[in-house]
């Protein structure tokens, strides 16, 4: 079988396609036939030698994928052969909260990822989809959409009327776009181009803000809430935007620290205790979560936002298009 490794070195151009014999299910597994795949900008920094630079090498990326079950092993009861399926981004997490051994299990980060032909997963550690999605589709789901779903219902609890302040058209951005606009809340955007506010409003955000025209936006965001300040933030940037964030936010509102595209480093903390805030670290989700998103999603019948699909022969493509910044939603790569 066909799989993509980083080479002898980190970088795009070492991203190759390599030779393995193709795996075979032992008791209690299952073995995937990969149809489709996307991107997260944590792939991107894996690639780069920029999230884990000590990863031994050659190493086979991704943590986010779709196939159909080509074979199963002893003992599997939980999917037959054909079911589409999803590997869970951490293959341990399957309901609870997440451990130190749960995060472990991560794909694509200090195991080896989803970007083969055919890979092989414990039973447990693997999801159907809900049936109405493309195979790129369902792709998006144990990571991003996954991510946003456990900031928003799991711990944010968010009901009808809540305002919902987003950062960027990211992958997990948009699902949280689309989830609150499930629930009934309001979403209120942001992004440095109005080609993606556009697109953000067209997909059900109440307004838009430019955070290039208006670098204040913090307070935009307060002033459009009615003054007293958003409910929740879909915090992705970091340290060059939390503190924005924190003017966003209301009093005992909730900001969910998912990325650090911006960087990491120090803020002010005054704000965050005088005003009862809850900054709540978001890593994924479990098999739990992800059966009750799929549920929401099915019902509804959502689709995610995909920017563009790219064959498997366009791996290092997809990987530059990433870099670039200029897509809306998600990245992904489908097999022929």
């Amino acid at each position: 079988m066909k799989l993509y490794q980083i080479q002898s070195a980190f970088g795009i151009d070492n991203l190759a396609i390599a030779e393995r014999p193709e795996p075979q299910p032992g008791p209690g597994q299952v073995l995937l036939k990969m149809l489709a795949y996307s991107l997260n900008y944590r792939d991107l920094l894996v690639v780069k030698g920029l999230y884990n630079s000590k990863l031994k090498l050659p190493f086979t990326p991704l943590s986010d994928g779709v196939g159909k079950v080509a074979a199963i092993g002893d003992g599997v009861r939980r999917v037959k052969v054909g079911d589409r399926v999803c590997p869970l981004f951490m293959q341990q997490w399957l309901e609870g909260q997440v451990t130190d051994a749960k995060s472990r299990s991560a794909l694509g980060g200090g195991g080896d990822g989803v970007l083969a032909e055919y890979a092989v997963f414990h039973e447990d550690g693997v999801i159907p989809v809900p049936a109405h999605l493309s195979d790129p589709e369902a792709a998006t789901l144990p990571c991003a959409g996954l991510t946003a779903w456990h900031a928003l219902v799991t711990e944010g609890k968010l009901t009808a009327g809540d305002v919902v302040l987003t950062q960027g058209t990211g992958g997990v951005s948009l699902f949280a776009l689309q989830f609150a606009r499930l629930v009934g809340a309001r979403v209120i955007a942001t992004s440095s181009s109005e080609i993606k506010l556009a697109r953000a409003l067209h997909l059900g955000a109440s307004d838009g803000i430019n955070y290039k025209t208006t670098p204040e936006w913090g307070d935009k965001a307060r002033e459009l809430s009615g003054g007293t300040g958003v409910d929740h933030v879909i915090e992705v940037g970091g340290a060059g935007t939390i503190g924005q964030s924190l003017r966003a936010v209301r009093a005992n509102g909730r900001i969910s620290l998912i990325g650090i595209l911006s960087g990491t480093g120090a803020f002010n903390l005054t704000s965050i205790l005088m005003r009862n805030l809850c900054i709540q670290g978001i890593f994924v989700g479990s098999r739990e979560m992800f059966e009750a998103m799929n549920k929401a999603i099915a019902l509804h019948r959502m689709h995610p936002v995909i920017d563009r699909v790219f064959d498997f022969s366009e791996v290092p493509d997809a990987f530059r298009h990433m870099e670039s910044a200029t897509h809306i939603g998600k990245i992904c790569i489908e097999t022929k």
